[in-house]
This record gives structure tokens, C-alpha cells and sequence, in this order.
């Protein structure tokens, strides 16, 4: 063979070997190929937080790859959203949204970072949470009508502390509905606010079940009502916001796994499947359970059709309890 031939059956061989090469990464590669980050609205310790743990961990046996729990607390939601929304749509970055960031969010703010229909995959519904109000035990009221009895005669002299939108919301359309004036002081998150709440600072806060029930439980705070439709059997001393006397209260706060616009099809069926799969373990929804928080999967589609609503039921919500973009 001569040089000259060698060599061109050499280039020959080397560009085959090339080509064959470049394809491989596409035609191999599988999801998930690292680990996928999973971020909260909220931040450590929060009810949210938690949650995210408790699915986070048995995910990431299913799907072989760390799954890193990220915080981004702040702007109503809108940082965690925004981050997410920017990701690359390939799996590897989620949001495990609430009513913060995709119902509550885009109506706060004239110009939203993002849309919140258009802008995510929907992956799977996780469930819905249940809030109670607490008061500090120099607040002299043991029951909702009594908090209204006292705020009215204490006008603007009483303060409530919101840790997320829900709390917003909820807040808002109580003084609302109960015609009573109190000072609102706002938090990025549960834990510093229930901090303060503890402290006396603050006087009313509605929250979530797990930063303040060890409080409730050692007499620290008061829990006087669940803003849910019934009892709940982890603080049934409770009565619910319609035996407290509010009968019209349509805040139903709720979780589900978002990722960037589209995102392929088999990845999403991949991350649902591993979702429904955990959802459905008995130990999973004990966990769950006693962090106040329903667990409840769905498929893709239905998770997208809960988004779409959720966005303009909170929306009225937020209209009739006199809420204005900002």
C-alpha cells in the first residue's frame, strides 16, 4: 500500500469515527444524565421545604441522581419562577410551585418576569396544604369572632405577619370579610415571621401547619381556626373558618412540580411517572400528612388545567379582598 493511499484511507477512517462519535451523546444520552435541582419558593424550614425533602429524597432513587433542594424566598414567588423559567428545558432544573408563584404572583405585579401558563411544563399535582390562624397569647381572643370583637375595638392597633401569598391572601380577605383594620407586616418566609410572632411582635398570623405547630402544642401560640373547609385531626381543637362564622372563604392553597417551557415529551412522562409512583406510597402520604398537606398527583394535562383555573380563581379572590397589582 502506498503513502499516499494510506493516508487517505486514514482521513477516511478518522472522519467516520468522527461523525459516528458526534452522534452518540444524542442517541445515548439519558434522563436524567445529573442532578436535578429542585427549587422552592420559600425558604429552609418552611412548610414548602419540607414537603420538597420528603419527595425529594425517594425521587432521587428512583431516577438515580441527587436531588438538590434549592431556596429562593422572595417577590411573592417571582424569583423562584423566574429562575426556573430561564433553565434549560431539559429536566434537570424544577419548581415545586404553589399558588405563590403561578396564582398569586401574576396578578401582585404590572409586569410580571414571566407568564405563568406559558412559561412551565406541567408535571405532576403534589397536593394541597392546610393553614390555621394563631394569635400570641397577649392577644385576649380564643375564638375568630373574638379576634374580630378585639380588633374592632383596637383599631390599626393590632398586627398580622404573611410568610407567603397564601398568607397574603387569606389575610387580606378576612379583614375583608370581618371588616376589621389591622397593620400588615410582610416576610419572605414562615420561620422568620413565626420568630416574631412568638416574640410578640406580631400579634395574628395565618400559617401553615409545621412552623408553628410545636409552638401551638407547648401553649406558645393559640391556634383559633383552620381557614380549610373541615378539621383538621392534627389540631382538632380547631374549629374550621365556617363554624368560626366566616362561611364564604375560597383560599385553597396547592403544590405541584413545574419545569421550564417545553420540555420533551418523554422526560415529563419520565418525572410524572416517578412522582405519581412516590404519591401513591403510604409512608409518603404519612409524612405528608403530618405536615398538614394532602397528597394528590395528576397527570401532566391535569396539572395544566389546575393551573389555568387556580390563576383566575385567586385572582378574583384577590380582587374582592381589594388587592391592586403593584
Amino acid at each position: 500500500m502506498s503513502l499516499k493511499t494510506y493516508s487517505r484511507r486514514r482521513a477516511l477512517a478518522l472522519g467516520t469515527a468522527a461523525a459516528v462519535s458526534a452522534t452518540l451523546p444524542a442517541l445515548g444520552q439519558t434522563f436524567p444524565s445529573r442532578p436535578i435541582k429542585l427549587v422552592v419558593p420559600f425558604g429552609a424550614g418552611s412548610s414548602t421545604d419540607i414537603i420538597a425533602r420528603i419527595i425529594g429524597q425517594p425521587l432521587s432513587q428512583a431516577l438515580g441522581q441527587p436531588v438538590v433542594v434549592e431556596n429562593k424566598p422572595g417577590a411573592d414567588g417571582g424569583i423562584s419562577g423566574a429562575e426556573v423559567k430561564k433553565a434549560a428545558p431539559d429536566g434537570h432544573t424544577l419548581l415545586l410551585a404553589t399558588n405563590s408563584p403561578l396564582s398569586v404572583y401574576p396578578h401582585l405585579h404590572k409586569q410580571p418576569a414571566y407568564d405563568a401558563v406559558a412559561d412551565f411544563t406541567a408535571i405532576s399535582h403534589v397536593g394541597y396544604y392546610t393553614f390555621f390562624i394563631v394569635v400570641h397569647p397577649s392577644v385576649p381572643a380564643k375564638s375568630v369572632q373574638e379576634l374580630i370583637a378585639h380588633a374592632k375595638a383596637n383599631p390599626g392597633k393590632l398586627n398580622y405577619a404573611t410568610g407567603n401569598t397564601t398568607a397574603l391572601v387569606s389575610s387580606a380577605l378576612f379583614a375583608k370579610l370581618a371588616g376589621v383594620d389591622m397593620l400588615h407586616v410582610p416576610y419572605k418566609t414562615e420561620p422568620p415571621a413565626v420568630i416574631d410572632l412568638l416574640s410578640g411582635q406580631t400579634h395574628v398570623m395565618i400559617s401553615s401547619y409545621s412552623t408553628i405547630a410545636a409552638h401551638v402544642r407547648d401553649g406558645k401560640l393559640r391556634a383559633i381556626a383552620t381557614t380549610m373547609p373541615a378539621r383538621s385531626s392534627l389540631l382538632p381543637d380547631a374549629p374550621s373558618i365556617a363554624e368560626a362564622g366566616i362561611t364564604d372563604f375560597p383560599v385553597v392553597p396547592w403544590a405541584g412540580i413545574v419545569g421550564p417551557a417545553n420540555m420533551p415529551k418523554d422526560v415529563v412522562e419520565r418525572l410524572n411517572k416517578e412522582l405519581v409512583a412516590i404519591l401513591g406510597r403510604a409512608e409518603i402520604k404519612e409524612q405528608l400528612e403530618k405536615q398538614a398537606f394532602a397528597a394528590a398527583s395528576s397527570s401532566s394535562g391535569e396539572l395544566a388545567g389546575l393551573i389555568k383555573s387556580r390563576l383566575a380563581s385567586w385572582g378574583q379572590v384577590m380582587k374582592s379582598a381589594g388587592m391592586e397589582p403593584q
